[in-house]
């Protein structure tokens, strides 16, 4: 009754906020095309503006799965009676530490399944990785694979050595992540219970939290997306592969012609043409894997950039996708992926929403915002219940809320990560698959970080500028635009925080 009851609030507290979140864009609108602007201002306003509609958009997305989560019980299951349907493990491993490959591949001997076969893929090319993937093969009594190229990347070898698998079943295992022992007996009866299912996706949780500061807060940032997000897809159908911890039909991936191989984030794109063929997809929000969190902002960096590149080259697809075939997938999934392909434009979104506070201290500009009654009545609601549920949901998941502000800081010094993946991605730059560094958590140099610090100096300014224009202005419009400035100066000091071992 109690879990009920929290529910039924937190829809209610969802439903004020969109109700909020439409009484603030019409506001903003109205203000912004009636108001009498110079040029300038209203290219400026636009710009603005039209960073946070993104916002909002990135929003709705999310606080529409919050209300989409789907309880598992609705989800079909089948009893392994008798022989078990027969599975190949696939661990691709380029360039990865020996003890760390070693540790994926114990563990997954381990699993408790009769009927499997595993294969570790070997797509190095220095001989030194080489000759420790053929040892540890040898050693724990599995198959390895190798090939003479390196075509595709992870997405090429998986295609390679299924042209010689014929297991019914494919489980994807990143080198750093070790599954529990029951993984299998959990996942698979979901894909024997519905023959149109071409997939079982689980979460990875990191366990080398306690490594330094970026491995904590990467794993609470993967708990945003796993936590809600992930479920609230499922419940659409609308659930992509994360590349790693999941169950695949192999007749699903033959049916699509193999992995994208075009694509950085191989998962997101292959997900995609299953979508298409009206393969369903399911999310299991159970921790039956533990993996390796990027331990610096260096290899944090590497990471987020990847999945930026990759996302947003998905996003290029999509339209041409839609233009030329809008019935290839349900509305609802078309909109999962478009929230998902534009995600990491958030870089250049929240570029505008820095900068506006930063001009009107600066330039005066734009000379006229919002009538502040008309600010407080639809700002403040739309703001605060944001805050209100976000954080409340997390804390029902057991993050605490000054962990959750530390993943907002981390967020926000990636800003111009982000920046400069979005024009990658945009102009379809070839950029070779790298995995995640594992070197340790240290420290980088600080011009490795200049942009970071950039920004840092220039809100500094700011804040010192905006202080004497309010100690002689007396302002109310200079006095909010000092408090989101010095914001944002707090967040950009988290790149010391951050980068420390």
């Amino acid at each position: 009754m109690k879990g009920k009851l929290s529910h039924r609030l937190v829809v209610i507290q969802i439903f004020i906020l969109f109700a909020a979140i439409v009484a603030y864009v019409l506001s903003r609108a109205t203000f912004l095309l009636s108001t009498d602007y110079t040029f300038l201002e209203h290219l400026f306003g636009l710009f603005f503006f039209s960073a946070e509609i993104f916002v909002i958009f990135q929003g709705i997305g999310y606080f529409s799965n919050v209300l989409a989560r789907k309880s598992l019980d609705d989800a079909p299951r089948k009893t392994l009676a008798g022989e078990e349907p027969s599975v190949a493990i696939l661990i691709p491993a380029r360039h990865e530490p020996r003890e760390v490959v070693a540790r994926t591949v114990l563990a997954c001997t381990n699993l408790n399944y009769r009927n499997k076969t595993i294969y570790l893929l070997d797509d190095s090319s220095i001989p030194k990785y080489k000759e420790e993937a053929r040892a540890i093969a040898e050693e724990y009594g599995v198959e390895l694979f190798t090939r003479k190229d390196n075509r595709g990347a992870k997405a090429g070898i998986i295609n390679d050595v299924c042209r010689v698998l014929d297991q019914k079943y494919l489980i994807v295992f990143d080198a750093d992540q070790n599954p529990m022992p029951g993984f299998l007996k959990l996942t698979v009866p979901y894909l024997e219970a519905d023959e149109r299912l071409a997939f079982v996706q689980t979460p990875q949780f990191y366990t080398n939290t306690e490594a330094g500061p970026v491995a904590l807060i990467s794993n609470v940032q993967q708990a945003v997306f796993f936590e809600y997000i992930c479920e609230g897809k499922s419940g659409k159908d609308s659930m992509f592969c994360c590349g790693t911890n999941f169950v695949l039909r192999k007749e699903a991936l033959d049916d699509i012609g193999g992995f994208d191989e075009n694509s950085v984030t191989e998962d997101v794109a292959t997900t995609l043409k299953l979508h298409e063929k009206r393969w369903k997809s399911l999310y299991v929000n159970k921790a039956y894997t533990f993996g390796m969190a990027p331990e610096n902002l260096g290899s944090y960096f590497m990471q987020q950039s990847r999945w930026a590149m990759g996302n947003i080259q998905l996003f290029s697809q999509l339209l041409k996708k839609f233009v030329t075939g809008s019935r290839a997938l349900r509305p609802v999934q078309w909109f999962e992926y478009f929230v998902t392909s534009t995600y990491y434009f958030v870089g250049w979104a929240y570029l505008f929403l820095l900068a506006a506070p930063l001009m009107y201290l600066y330039f005066n500009v734009p000379s006229f915002f919002m009538e502040p009654s008309v600010y407080v009545l639809t700002f403040v609601p739309y703001f605060v219940f944001s805050i209100v549920v976000f954080y409340n949901g997390m804390k029902k998941r057991n993050y605490p809320r000054s962990t959750i502000f530390r993943a907002q800081m981390l967020g926000m010094i990636t800003i111009p990560v982000y920046m400069r993946a979005a024009v990658l991605g945009l102009t379809n730059r070839k950029r070779k698959f790298q995995i995640t560094p594992k070197d340790g958590a240290r420290s980088i140099s600080y011009a490795m970080l200049w942009p970071q610090l950039l920004f840092l100096g220039v809100h500094l300014s700011a804040v010192t500028w905006g202080g004497l224009r309010l100690y002689y202005e007396q302002s109310a419009a200079v006095a909010v635009n000092v408090l989101w400035v010095s914001y944002h100066f707090i967040m950009f000091c988290s790149i010391f925080y951050f980068n420390r071992k």
